[in-house]
């Protein structure tokens, strides 16, 4: 992992503040779901994406295929032929 330099604190309520800078270079708005998980002593945020999610339209389908270890459904894929 890569250290950013910043540093906040927890407030009150277990909150921490994401800087501005870090959530518009991962695309991070407020209603974006985020996962915490954990990694021996290291706590680890990322965005939820759920399984059988397209990379390309973020719908949720039961024919998701792996194209070059990306996600992509049908009507994706119908699409891109279409190109």
């Amino acid at each position: 992992m890569k250290s950013t330099g910043i540093l906040r604190n927890i407030d009150g309520l277990g909150r921490i503040v994401l800087p501005k800078d870090l959530r518009k270079q991962y695309g991070i708005t407020p209603d974006t779901p985020l996962e915490i998980m954990t990694d021996g002593e290291c706590i680890v945020l990322r965005k939820y994406k759920p399984s059988g999610c397209c990379e390309l339209c973020g719908e949720v389908a039961d024919d998701v295929v792996l194209f070059h270890g990306k996600a992509v459904c049908a009507s994706c894929r119908r699409a891109l032929a279409e190109l």
